[in-house]
């Protein structure tokens, strides 16, 4: 199976669009054709229990944003990871909807007694998808790049263990042995989703320090090698990618049959998301991982005349929220501080933060913009991750009194009647509102969060601006007072957040990257992050998430909005459909096996 998605990153939406592409130019001449004895098969391949397909085909799906990188190490962001899911593969696979790791690169695997070392076997006769032999040299170059303190990278977080790293050597060319510092719970599912990459491509990128702009998106195509089920054949910003099937890929079906089916998929980016339902409900497309609750009705109508299926997975992992920036630090280029005095002092008042929560009706915004199918959510887990929702997380129901109440325990309230709350020193209370725009549900979201925090008289300025740059926004410049945003591709296991939760994270949205946490409540989340790693007893695990869920609900970094029900559709001919709530690509996570029956 491809890479398991394991680590949380920020979503615009993910959807479904046609596009006809054209050729420009002359063809260059056609090289000769290779027959299937060019491309040896692993020893043994990898035998997937689907419904042996039919080979042949493009299949259509579109992604809203362009890729920022192809790169799967530093890439925090779905729009790049829509297209290098596809690219690359890690040594054990994940069946979304059995939630169970699954052989992938390695063939087998073992763990010692004291559950602290364990040992990979690979297929023999690995390519990568240039023809190259992938070993165990690959592997263990991969984790050299992980924990190589120059490269930023979102994995990183979830891999380090009382500070300490996961030693991964090679043994012998197809052995690799991975030894932790303590006992770690996930480890299955997390180090085997890991990616794998080419040491042979870019090991010199490590070495002239230039890998963090590896696999970039003005790479050539065929520059960019993998082991996923497919690869990049072209890319043409803000249009498409083309990717075609990988002729090296280790799967096959029951009847020996090598995966993926289809030929080709087109991945496209597009404005905005009525124009990907009109061109879907037309016949143009060919899967949506991505319907809204409010377009229900007119995709049930459509969908009993038989064109395609409406999918109904149910309540996934994702849920809106906005934050405020608490950035302590300074500007080392201007040296200003990333946040004014004034806001900073308001937006890491946690009765401050409780008021806002209390202000939000979401029951307006499921009426509203979900058309009633959604539910209020309060907290870091979505009740759809039955495993490890917490129940008894703080609620924030919709009270302004009592928002009020809070912001006058702080000093804040309308003192001279205009209508404007002021803080004691008669700061106005106003700041800036970011969310990113083509995603019409987000955007009348922030329109409503807009008018509910005008009832407290707050002055809210609402800016939305392109997904990548607000991406940029939030991991770079700092430059922000508040960002209404969507975090998914985590998984259903606790430690595909680390990077969000602890205080040193790449993606802690409210003050990453902390050298040191800057309060006490996120010192203990850092420290019950850790313990849950370290215990194989479920139940302890539970607890520690518990109180994690718990600090978050009380302290409202993030102030969660509603979790909606999650709908897909697909063409009625296409096979080997398994859709699930817990992956973001409901439909179409298992690409390399869905085929066309006709």
């Amino acid at each position: 199976m491809p890479m398991k998605k394991s680590f949380a990153k920020y979503v615009p939406v993910v959807v479904a669009v046609a596009v006809l592409l054209s050729g420009c130019g002359k063809n260059p001449p056609a090289a000769p054709a290779k027959s299937a004895a060019d491309y040896p098969l692993p020893e043994p391949p990898l035998v997937v229990d689907c419904e042996p397909g039919i080979p042949g085909g493009r299949l259509v799906v579109a992604t809203f944003g362009d890729p920022k990188t192809f790169n799967p190490i530093t890439a925090n962001e779905s729009s790049s990871e829509e297209i290098y899911r596809h690219l690359f593969a890690g040594l054990l696979g994940f069946d979304w909807t059995t939630q169970q790791v699954t052989p992938g690169l390695a063939e087998s695997w073992t763990n010692s007694p004291d559950g602290k070392t364990w040992t990979f076997k690979l297929r023999k006769n690995l390519r990568w998808s240039d023809g190259e032999p992938l070993t165990a040299d690959d592997v263990v170059f991969t984790w050299d790049v992980i924990y190589n303190p120059e490269i930023d990278n979102v994995m990183r977080d979830a891999f380090i263990i009382d500070g300490k790293k996961i030693a991964a050597t090679k043994l012998d060319d197809l052995t690799i042995q991975a030894v932790t510092p303590d006992v770690y719970a996930p480890f299955l599912e997390n180090f085997g989703g890991v990616p794998i990459l080419p040491k042979h491509i870019l090991a010199k990128t490590v070495a002239d320090k230039t890998f963090t702009s590896a696999y970039g998106v003005n790479w050539k195509p065929a520059d960019i090698i993998g082991s996923g089920p497919f690869r990049l054949k072209e890319y043409k910003p803000a249009q498409y990618a083309l990717l075609e099937r990988n002729p090296y890929f280790f799967e096959v079906d029951k009847k020996g049959q090598r995966l993926p089916y289809f030929d080709n998929i087109v991945l496209t980016v597009v404005p905005n998301l009525n124009a990907i339902s009109l061109r879907f409900l037309s016949g143009e497309s060919d899967v949506d991982d991505f319907i809204y609750p409010d377009e229900y009705d007119r995709f049930k109508a459509e969908a009993a005349k038989g064109k395609f299926n409406l999918l109904e997975p149910g309540i996934g992992l994702e849920a809106g929220f906005f934050w405020f920036n608490q950035n302590t630090n300074v500007n080392a280029k201007t040296s200003r501080p990333y946040v004014d005095t004034k806001k900073l002092k308001w937006f890491r008042d946690t009765k401050f933060r409780q008021a806002c929560s209390y202000a939000i009706n979401r029951d307006s915004i499921i009426k509203s913009i979900y058309s009633g199918r959604a539910i209020p959510n309060y907290g870091f887990v979505t009740p759809g991750n039955k495993k490890w929702f917490n129940p008894n997380t703080p609620q924030y129901p919709h009270d302004v009194a009592k928002a009020k109440a809070l912001l006058k325990e702080i000093g804040i309230e309308d003192r001279d009647g205009d209508g404007f709350a002021e803080d004691p020193d008669g700061s106005k209370i106003e700041f800036v509102l970011n969310t990113n725009t083509g995603n019409s549900a987000r955007e009348k979201t922030a329109l409503l969060i807009q008018s509910d925090l005008k009832a407290l008289g707050f002055n809210v300025i609402l800016q939305p601006i392109e997904f990548n740059t607000l991406v940029s926004k939030i991991n770079d410049s700092y430059d922000y007072d508040c960002i209404l945003m969507g975090i998914g591709g985590g998984g259903t296991d606790p430690s595909s957040s680390m990077n969000v939760i602890k205080s040193g994270g790449f993606t802690h949205q409210w003050f990453p990257r902390q050298k040191t946490p800057s309060t006490g409540w996120e010192a203990r989340l850092d420290e019950l992050m850790n313990a849950q790693m370290k215990t194989l007893d479920f139940a302890e695990r539970k607890k520690y998430y518990d109180e994690v869920q718990q600090i978050l609900g009380e302290q409202m970094p993030m102030i969660f909005t509603v979790t909606p029900n999650f709908y897909a559709a697909a063409r009625s001919d296409i096979g080997n459909l398994r859709p699930t709530p817990l992956s973001s690509y409901r439909a179409s996570w298992n690409a390399e096996e869905l085929y066309f029956k006709k």
